[in-house]
């Protein structure tokens, strides 16, 4: 009884449901989030891989990782509907493994920390009284997360969810008609591993454009490529993509390097590939840009291009309009849009000025939180969903 009183000083005994030990945004936000606290009472249920050579091997050793289940699929939501068959029974059996673990049973509350992990853990959580919350970083929309995914997410998860956290407040928009009226609602944004102020590098160097998203075919590092290839066909300007290419999109990367050659851009476009210090390559960027061909829900890259001081371009829809404000903290453009992507290419490349105001404003964007910050606020949230819960079974007996 005492180990458990200590432990609730600590906060709730939080269980976080991972479907995947590759490295994508999600992932690193759990890892980065877990890491800035020590306060954490938290254990991750894993569904497959190996938390020591995964994203989770920095937590290895500081907070409990249980592998146990079957392999989700990456671009389940999305497959072929003959397909979809063999992803239900994936997710009701592991939905059947998240119910009867041991952590799941003495968990205080369970946070699913993706949209794949919320399918099963809303299913697991049925049958149970545990408090469940939702992380949203995609918006419940067929447009985001396929149709099959947002009918699961419609009808099954977030029906079930006493809790409701989202990265900003276009996501939760999307969930709330679906959520009971008495789900606990936050807009948090992910932990990015910022570090809001950090002074920018300046040295002379070549004009340099970068894009920080893992390679895949909706993260528009194509239409960056072609817009930079429109707006630098001539001079020094540099190009750099960083990113891994998870989940099946190595033939994209490669296509995107044979794309720059047809484009006689030869070694002015990079693929860094998966790049550990981000710090020290956001300092080096001079106009760093998002571009996603669909609308993203916070797109953590946006925050990171803020924070660090770059002058910021993103696609004017989503979660990055909540934080980019055209021409005071970075400018938007027209999505899928090429040519309106090099115009505000060509327009930063032009006003070396204009470029410094908007990364001076960039950094004192309000709102922005380092991953001590989010941290805080993510562990207070799950006590009031904790809280909030036992007050309504209180009341209800």
């Amino acid at each position: 009884m005492n180990d458990h009183v200590n432990d609730m000083r600590r906060g709730p005994r939080t269980l976080f449901l991972a479907h995947t030990d590759v490295a994508g945004g999600a992932e690193l936000a759990l890892v980065r989030m877990l890491l800035a606290d020590r306060a954490w009472n938290a254990a991750i249920l894993l569904a497959s891989g190996d938390p020591r050579d995964g994203v989770f091997a920095p937590l290895v050793g500081r907070v409990p990782i249980r592998v146990r289940g079957v392999r989700q699929l990456s671009g389940a939501a999305s497959a072929p509907t003959p397909a979809q068959a063999g992803n239900a029974v994936r997710l009701l059996t592991q939905a059947a493994v998240v119910r009867t673990h041991p952590a799941f049973r003495s968990a205080d509350v369970v946070v699913a920390n993706t949209t794949r992990s919320a399918a099963y853990g809303a299913l697991a959580a049925r049958t149970s009284r545990v408090p469940f919350v939702v992380h949203i970083r995609d918006l419940a929309e067929s447009e985001a997360i396929g149709s099959a995914g947002a009918s699961i997410m419609q009808r099954i998860v977030l029906p079930r969810a006493d809790g409701i956290v989202a990265d900003t407040a276009r996501a939760l928009a999307s969930a709330r008609p679906f959520a009971r009226d008495d789900a606990v609602t936050a807009v948090i944004p992910s932990a990015s591993g910022l570090k809001p102020g950090a002074p920018r590098v300046e040295s002379e160097r070549p004009l340099t454009v970068g894009m920080l998203a893992r390679i895949d075919p909706w993260k528009g590092q194509e239409l960056l490529l072609d817009a930079f290839a429109a707006a630098f066909a001539e001079g020094d300007a540099v190009l750099e993509l960083a990113g891994s290419a998870p989940f099946g999109h190595e033939d994209f990367a490669l296509h995107l390097r044979d794309r720059a050659d047809a484009l006689g851009l030869g070694e002015r476009v990079r693929l860094l590939g998966h790049v550990e210090d981000v710090d020290a390559l956001l300092t080096r960027w001079d106009i760093a840009v998002q571009a996603s061909t669909r609308a993203e829900p916070l797109g953590q890259n946006v925050l990171q291009y803020l924070a660090a001081g770059c002058a910021t371009i993103v696609a004017d829809e989503g979660g990055p309009t909540e934080w980019v404000e055209h021409e005071r903290n970075g400018l938007r453009f027209a999505p899928r849009d090429v040519h309106a992507l090099t115009a505000a290419l060509q327009r930063l490349d032009a006003e070396p000025a204009l470029r410094a105001s908007l990364g001076r404003a960039a950094a004192a964007t309000p709102g922005l939180l380092d991953d001590a910050e989010v941290s805080a606020k993510q562990r207070d949230f799950y006590a009031d969903v904790v809280g909030e819960v036992a007050r309504r079974r209180g009341r209800s007996r």
